[in-house]
């Protein structure tokens, strides 16, 4: 009979073989990548004698690895463009055969290189600045998921570069369309490209009306849809389920409720569960809509016209979209024009933040010391500025590689409060529902997980294994 012991022990071991196995996978990715290099060279070599039809010798070189591959042309042409590039940085393509880093995180460093070196070239910034951009985005890369580097890095790189950043998010502003592409069966894809922190506005807002709908629909009452009841064989009208009889009685009294307008409910002394099988019962269908089909019929509400409030549920017009972002006092001050940050995300145009600002109800301000401004509550829930303290320092859900932001998250002891824990600020973070669920006392502790705040507000996550992980603090907030 297996022990305990003998159950985490095989666990362990088929662990410790999968992350070897993602290891040698980088590292025949990184092989690959530099199979792609060595015929980037002949194709260079091609092309020296009849430069005219390089772009067609490219394309060609790159459909015919799409097609021996069964890969996307898009996907074989970014492979290339990532195999050329990392030539460039000699310290990741080392880690990269090493199987350190994989090839999506290959992929994001290059892109957020770009600004770095179009910097470096344009003598905007010396030539040290791109080693420092390696060398920093090969440990941010190691302890993150691509998803995660590429918000990291993106802050990095504006850190370095910040006035090349501005310029360039300056330009593409003049970028901004609208597109709309068939998808077949009907549908299209509708893109609006536009500011980012305005997409996340918008988003958000969606979210939360959508929230607010599947919240309050079980309180709408039923319409009638006449369109329904005139349709078929023997279509049924609204005079044919007159609430009256002949003689001026209630009609279908035992079920249905008529009111204005041809609207109608069922009577809540009812039982459906009794009565459901009566003929003189209306069961309207039920609103089944997902978050994400909600969303859409939601923007297709208000982009053309309607008002949500009264077709869509209760109390959505006081739903305003929120973003979180990061500037120094000094910025939004006017004193300088340091990059801001739309946290989550990356970099935000002072000006941006500075318009947010002047419409916001309250902006607060944190100082925080070399311990991480320790304030401390005897009540079990924080104050309102311990709060805001948290949503602005953490940004998002403190798991390692989760990017739920802290408005979807909730507010956790990391040492439990029943069991002595205090409520303070080395003792809270903000997990989002599905990893704060994984520590909760309930579970079993064979599949448990633990969590503890480090000095300088480190998260560190123990597995049931008994594994850690840890989730580094995002750069300090000073306003929210």
């Amino acid at each position: 009979m297996a022990t305990i012991d003998d159950e985490y022990r095989q666990r362990a071991e088929l662990l410790d073989e999968w992350v070897e196995n993602q290891r040698q996978i980088a590292v025949l990715q990184a092989r690959s990548a530099s199979l792609l290099s060595r015929r980037l060279e002949l194709h260079d070599e091609d092309v020296k004698s009849d430069g005219f039809h390089r772009d067609v010798y490219y394309r060609s070189m790159v459909a015919e690895y799409s097609a021996a591959g069964r890969i996307a042309n898009g996907t074989m042409d970014k492979a290339f463009s990532d195999a050329h590039f990392l030539s460039e940085y000699p310290r990741l393509s080392d880690a990269f055969r090493r199987g350190s880093v994989t090839a999506a995180h290959v992929h994001e460093i290059i892109g957020a290189g770009f600004v770095v070196s179009d910097a470096v070239t344009a003598g905007a910034a010396d030539a040290e600045v791109q080693t420092l951009f390696e060398v920093s985005a090969l440990v941010i890369a190691e302890r993150c998921t691509p998803a995660a580097t590429r918000v990291e890095l993106r802050s990095l790189a504006a850190a370095l570069v910040g006035s090349t950043v501005a310029e360039q998010q300056k330009r593409a502003r003049s970028e901004r369309a609208v597109t709309i592409r068939s998808v077949g069966d009907g549908l299209a894809l509708l893109q609006i490209v536009l500011p980012e922190h305005l997409a996340v506005a918008i988003l958000d807002r969606l979210t939360r009306i959508a929230q607010q709908v599947i919240k309050t629909r079980a309180d709408l009452d039923p319409v009638l849809d006449l369109d329904v009841l005139d349709s078929g064989e023997n279509p049924l009208r609204p005079e044919d389920i007159d609430p009256r009889y002949d003689d001026g009685t209630a009609a279908y009294a035992d079920g249905v409720i008529f009111g204005e307008s041809g609207t109608f409910t069922t009577d809540p002394l009812i039982d459906p569960l009794v009565d459901d099988s009566s003929p003189d019962l209306e069961h309207p269908p039920v609103d089944e809509r997902g978050i994400d089909e909600l969303r859409a019929d939601i923007v297709t509400d208000l982009l053309l016209g309607s008002d949500p409030t009264a077709t869509r549920g209760t109390a959505l017009d006081g739903i305003a979209a929120r973003v979180q972002v990061t500037i120094a006092a000094t910025t939004l001050a006017g004193e300088d024009d340091r990059l801001a940050e739309l946290d989550g995300h990356g970099p935000l145009l002072p000006d941006d933040v500075r318009a947010l600002a002047g419409r916001a109800p309250l902006w607060s301000r944190l100082f925080v010391d070399s311990t991480g401004m320790l304030v401390e509550t005897d009540s079990y829930t924080p104050t309102e500025a311990m709060k805001r303290f948290l949503h602005a320092r953490d940004q998002h859900c403190r798991f390692p590689g989760c990017r739920m932001p802290v408005h979807r998250c909730q507010i956790d002891h990391n040492h439990d409060h029943a069991k002595g824990g205090r409520t303070r600020l080395d003792n809270l973070s903000v997990f989002c529902t599905s990893h704060h669920a994984l520590k909760h006392p309930d579970i079993d502790e064979r599949h448990r997980w633990t969590a503890r705040q480090l000095p300088g507000g480190e998260v560190q996550w123990t597995s049931p294994l008994g594994r850690a992980y840890a989730d580094p603090p995002p750069r300090r907030v000073m306003f929210v």
